[in-house]
This record gives structure tokens, sequence and C-alpha cells, in this order.
């Protein structure tokens, strides 16, 4: 008998490999046996999937021999359909889709696309005769082969003949439109069955050659919230779940849209309503996220890298610095990170472009969907999405129901259109009354004029002051001019989006530290501080955006404490005529600011919760959104994601359109020459090669270290500006550089301004940043 190899890196055999995607499959189906999917399907493409990789050209390459060029080489998942016996893949009681027209035969379309594009691969360019006679030939020369195997799992197993053209044509199985015909509803329900056994096929291949595990199961999360409440005890003999946690709690079979105000414990609701199941936590923020993460594992007991992931662009430097510490030496880095990726862990906390881009139907979305078809999913902080996200989370949501997933929406504010849209799109969900409760916690004063220096003077009487400016150029006008006040000069600080991420991350713990203590100052800012950071000021100014962005700001204003007092704490400065305030048109929406200055103007003293829920239904009613440019960006985006065919888009593609890239990371000049040592030494540590390290392990964290420094050097700025500025690249690999611009910074201020522009405005940059 010849053995044949599925992997050279560390020798495995054809064999070996697939009896480890055998046993994660027995896995995945231990922990979760009621996703509705077709497991016998299933199993079948796992034992069949590879088996392509038996003819000669793929088993001399393992071998040492030459690699063949590029088409000369009938990829594996291609010849692996020709082993298919299909008189074998009906089970008595199997898994039957009653929606389907002729399921039965649907199955061997789906089970034969499953095995050919397991590897993501576009089909070849040739005519689907040519390819049918080209992997015929390369059968025939299979057929002549001994092949037996050992395991009574794969007994059996041959050659047999490719599957008919009715049964399938080298084609994925697609979707596009869903025009309302039987048709087209009919190809829907099979991409939905075709993705269930394809991303399924993919996770559990990918945990086999990692020697990995494909699920964890979730076998603590109701514990540890049970410890959670228990602590809250030794403080408070009268701690109980409030309101909002009860209902999460008493719902947690169900899709439903939560609206909760500020401080009604939304994380503990979510994480509640998840219970024992797969869960993802999604919020928009990468602070949010680190926040939230490191709340829910700083009592959690046992392995973290079974538990918990945390998924977003600087996953590996969070989890490095998390293993520094001497509670979490023990963690295995690698490992860690790639259950993560792979999606292993019962709970991730994540961005929703790490799992929401499915929505492109790009080859290899199939993993993430076939994932949500059996995880539950929160969605935090929907007020920071533009229109155009806001497209993607409608049609994320409507695939994630269809597939046997479910949703939990939290927030403390909702767009009413938003609702309308879920219910025209027939999304099941429940619609509590919000979670308010009667304290008044803002007393506010409209101001029809611009903000300035002297209003915020005369505010600060032994307090705490928080200014938010729409903008970079105003934050930092407000700050100079205050500074130049000898006798508050030092009581006055700034934070805002134009500090390189090393100057961030301190000014963001210098205003938290600043919130808890009992110092008095003026902090200046920009919406960096609207949404995630735990912070308490006594008095709120600042420039009015949209009624959203609004009412997270004065969450930042007696956060969680009842306002009794006289006049006003929070002054909102709505513009004079028509002079907006800074970024009106250019990181606001004009027609939402119009609409929300309209819904304010007659504010005068306390505003309840329930007052603001009611302008916020007011300013975002399909009514009136209905001809502006924002509500025109939603319908566009979700028609252009509903045209989309499978495969359409590449998995970059996605990525970039689904992240609007508009800005560039760049290195300030200054910052460059001042930290030139630092830098080198990350670029030779980037730019080593494979070869040349000892220990790989050391290497990958060295590498880390060596990126996340290279990151904490870099400023986030428009590529309308970036093509502007006179810039310098320096390649460090291949696929890698970084960019040198010529911008003038300072650790104390940001960003003050990009010289050698071609422009005469060179504060343009200031405008478009927060």
């Amino acid at each position: 008998m010849d053995e044949y190899m599925a992997k050279s890196n560390p020798p495995e055999t054809l064999e070996e490999h697939t009896l480890e995607l055998i046993k994660n499959y027995d896995i995945l189906k231990n922990i979760y046996p009621n996703i509705e999917i077709d497991w016998f399907l299933l199993k079948k493409a796992v034992i069949y999937h590879d088996m392509g990789k038996i003819n000669d050209k793929f088993q001399s390459k393992l071998n040492g021999g030459k690699k063949e060029k590029s088409g000369d080489e009938i990829h594996h998942g291609f010849l692996s359909i020709g082993f298919i016996n299909y008189r074998n893949i009906f089970e008595k009681d199997c898994y039957i889709n009653e929606k389907i027209d002729k399921y039965e035969d649907v199955r061997k379309k789906i089970l034969a696309s499953s095995i050919f594009f397991h590897h993501n691969r576009q089909r070849p360019t040739y005519d689907a005769n040519e390819l049918r006679s080209m992997i015929e030939s390369e059968l025939e020369i299979i057929k002549r082969k001994k092949i037996s195997f050992n395991s009574d799992e794969l007994k059996g197993i041959s050659v047999e003949k490719l599957p008919s053209k009715k049964h399938f044509n080298f084609a994925t199985l697609s979707v596009g439109d869903t025009n309302g015909s039987k048709e087209s509803k009919n190809n829907r329900l099979i991409f939905l069955e075709y993705c269930k056994i394809k991303g399924l096929l993919n996770r559990i291949d990918y945990a086999a050659s990692a020697h990995g595990i494909v699920e964890y199961p979730n076998d603590f999360l109701r514990n540890h919230l049970d410890g959670v409440l228990e602590k809250w005890k030794e403080n408070n003999s009268l701690a109980r779940w409030n309101e909002l946690q009860n209902y999460m709690k008493k719902h947690k079979d169900d899709n439903i849209i939560a609206i909760a105000q500020t401080g009604m414990g939304k994380t503990e609701a979510g994480l509640l309503w998840i219970d024992n199941s797969k869960g993802f936590f999604t919020l928009p923020l990468k602070t949010a996220i680190n926040s939230i993460y490191e709340r829910i594992i700083s009592d959690m007991q046992g392995n973290l890298s079974e538990k918990v992931g945390l998924l977003h662009s600087d996953t590996a430097s969070r989890y490095l610095n998390l293993i520094e510490d001497e509670k979490h030496e023990n963690l295995q880095l690698e490992d860690y990170i790639t259950r993560t990726r792979q999606f292993s862990m019962p709970l991730t906390i994540c961005t929703i472009d790490q799992i929401f881009d499915f929505v492109y139907k790009y080859l290899g979305c199939e993993l993430k969907m076939a994932t949500l078809s059996y995880s539950k999913v929160i969605i935090d902080e929907i007020q920071m999405y533009n229109p155009q996200l806001l497209a993607v989370v409608i049609s994320a949501l409507e695939w994630i129901v269809q597939l046997g997933g479910k949703f939990a929406i939290l927030t403390a504010t909702m767009p009413k259109f938003f609702i309308d849209e879920m219910k025209e799109r027939k999304i099941p969900f429940l619609l509590p009354e919000p979670f308010l409760n009667d304290d008044i916690r803002h007393s506010i004063q409209v101001l029809e004029e611009n903000i300035n220096c002297e209003f915020v003077i005369d505010k600060y009487q032994d307090n705490k002051i928080l200014v938010i400016c729409n903008t970079v150029r105003i934050a930092q006008q407000l700050y100079i001019e205050l500074s130049e006040i000898e006798s508050i000069a030092d009581d006055v600080h700034i934070f805002h989006g134009a500090f390189i991420k090393k100057d961030r991350v301190e000014r963001e713990k210098e205003i938290l530290e600043f919130a808890k203590s009992q110092d008095e100052g003026i902090w200046i800012c920009t919406q960096v501080v609207e949404a995630s950071l735990d912070i308490d000021f006594d008095i709120l100014i600042t420039e009015l955006s949209d009624i959203n962005g609004l009412f997270q700001r004065l969450g930042r204003c007696y956060r969680k404490r009842s306002f009794y007092g006289e006049g006003y704490n929070c002054y909102i400065f709505s513009g004079e005529g028509n002079k907006y305030p800074s970024g009106i048109g250019r990181v606001v929406d004009e027609d939402i600011f119009k609409l929300s200055k309209k819904a304010i103007e007659n504010i005068d003293g306390k505003i309840s919760e329930i007052d603001k829920q009611n302008i916020i239904n007011q300013v975002y009613s399909t009514g009136n959104l209905i001809n502006t440019k924002f509500y025109e960006q939603f319908r566009g985006a979700y028609k252009y994601l509903n045209l989309l065919y499978s495969g359409e888009k590449s998995h970059k593609e996605a990525i970039n359109e689904f992240r609007n890239i508009n800005s560039i990371d760049v290195i300030p000049r200054c910052v460059y020459e001042n930290n030139r040592l630092e830098i080198e030494k990350s670029i030779y540590t980037l730019g080593m090669k494979i070869s040349d390290v000892v220990n790989i392990k050391e290497y990958t964290i060295e590498k880390i270290r060596a990126k996340e420094k290279l990151n904490s050097f870099t400023i986030t700025i428009p590529f309308t500006e970036y093509n502007e500025i006179k810039s310098e690249r320096i390649d460090i690999t291949r696929n890698q550089s970084i960019i040198i611009s010529e911008i003038d910074y300072s650790e104390n201020f940001g960003i003050k301004r990009a010289t050698n522009k071609k422009k005469n405005s060179p504060q343009s940059i200031l405008d478009r940043m927060v």
C-alpha cells in the first residue's frame, strides 16, 4: 500500500489528517448538537475533501519534488469531487430541509461545491467541458493506484466519477438579489445550506491543520456571572440584577432590541442573554472592546485562552501585554491568537468588521456565516455607525436570522428609522419599552452662537469642565486661548484624535485618572470621548453635532448621578445663523445636523431620559430622513449589498469597502527623527527572514513587539490630506512599509500643521479630524 501524504511540515499522512478532521467534527457535534445542519453531509465533506491529494504532482511536491508552474497542476480540491460516492450519501432519517425543492438532488450540488471550493479558489477560466475533461484524465491516472486506508471511517474510498452536469458544473452555489420569485427564494435557501456545510468544513479543516480544537464549550459564563453578582453583594447586600438584566435573561432565546440609558449595566445584560451559548459581543471602538474584555476576564477562573477572545486589528499586541502579567504568564500566545482568529472561542469581543464582512459574499465568507448560524451576536453602541455601516448591520442580521443565529442590539440611543427598516425586512425581534429611570441628570441651555473661550472661563469655578468640539482645529484653538491665561494654564488639558497612538494612550489614561480624582480642571476634547470612556464631569460645554452624538456627550456629564441643582450643567453651542459649528458637512452630516438643531431649539432646563428618547425618535424618523443624503446613502449601500453575487468580491476588496478605507497611518517626520533608533530596530526585526531565526517562539513575540512599537509612533490622517503632504515610504518587507510625512507634531498638542502642502490651507487637515 502506498502511503499518501497530506502535509509535509510537519509530515502528516492523508489518513492522519482526515481522522483529525473527523475528531474535530465529533467535538463540534457534541458541543452544539442542535445546529440546523445536514450533519451527515458535513461528515462526507470532511472525509472526501482532500482525497484529490493522491495525485502524483501533489505527492511529488510534498516529497521534495519540483513545484509545478501555475496552471500545470489541477488543484486537489477539484479532483476530490471525483471520489464522492453518491450511492452512500443518504441515510435514513437524515436532515431534510423541506423548504428547498428537490432537496435530495440539491445535497449533491452542495457536497460537490463545498469540496471543490474548500480552499476559496475561483474555478479555472477553462470552458466547463474542457475542465471536466482535464479532471477526468487526472482521475483515470489516480484510478490505477492502490488506495487503501486502515481506518473503518475511510475504508472503501476510491475514485468514482465526476458529478453529472445536472448536479455540479464547477460553479459555486450563488445568490444575488432576492426578487421575490420562488426560484430566487429557493436559491437563497440552497446558498444558506451550502454556507453552513462549506463554512464548517473550513473551520474543522483549519483546526485540524493547526492540530487544535474547532470549538471550546461555553460552560463557564453562567457561573461567572453568578460570581459577579455575589461580588456586588459584598459591597451592597441588596444588589440584584436590574430590570434590563432580568429581561435579557428571561428572553435569551429571542432576538431583542433593548434601549437603555447609560449606567444600566448593558454589558452584564448582554452576557446574561448569551448565557452558555457561543457568543460575539461587538462594539465600534477598540478602546471600548479592550475595556469590556478586561472587565470580563478580571475575575475569570481557569484557562482564559479557552474562554474569552479579543478580536480586532491589535489582538496580538494586546495578548502580548496580557501574558506579561504574572497572572497570565502561562498562556500560550500563538495558540491563543490562533484560537481567536479561527473563532474557536466560546465568547469573542470584537469589532463588526471582523464578523459582518460576510455580507459581501466573497469566497471564504461561508466560514463566518456557518459560525454565526449557531451563535448569539450582541451589537452595542449602534449610534456610532454611519449610514453605510447601518446597511451592513441590517443585511448581516437578515442573514444571521435565516441561518439560525440570534442577535441583540443594546443601545442608549436607537434611530427610529432603523427599527422601521428591520420591520420592513420582516426581521423578527422583541422591542421592550426603553429601560429608563426617573432621575434627572441633565439641565440644558442651547446657545445660538459658536463655542468660545470666554464662556468656558466663566463656567470654571472649582469644578470639572468637559469641552467637546467637533474638530481637532477648534479644540486646539480653544486650548491655546485658555492656556495663555496664566491663572488657569496648568488646569487645561487636551485630548483628540490627532495624537500619535502612544501619546493618545497616555492622554486616555490621564483623563480617566482625572475623572476619578478630586481635582478641578478643564479638558478640551473631540468625539474620542463620546463613547466608551467611563468619565464623569460636572459641566459639559459642547458644539452641536448630531442628536445621537449629543446625547452620547451628555453621558460624560453626571454619568451616574442625579442633578438637583438650579441652572444648567450642559451647554450646547448650535451655531449662529448660517455659521455652523465646526465639522458640519465634513465630519457631521449636514441634514442630520439641521434636524437636530431644530429638535433642541426650544429646550431650556432639565430634560428627562424619556424626553431624550422622544427627540431621537423625532429626528431619526423615516419621514424626516426620507429625503436626506443620510437615508440615500443607507438605501444605496443596502441595495448594493443585495445585488452582489457570491465570489464577485475578493476578501481584500470586501475589507476595504467595509472599513471605507479613506485614511492612512503615517509617522510625523519629527517623531521619526526623535525615535529613529527604536524605529530602525523595529524595522530590522520585522524584516528578518524566518531562515535567520533560531528560536521561532521568541521571534514571534519580538515581531509582535516590533509591530506594536512602530504602530505606537503612527497617526491616522485622511487620504485627501495625505495626497497633499510630502511623504517618504520606507519598505520593510514586500508587503509592509511605513510612511514618514512632513507634519509638525507636538506630544502636548498633537498635529500642529502639515508642511510642504500644495494647497494654501495648512490647517485643512485638522478640519477633517476628530
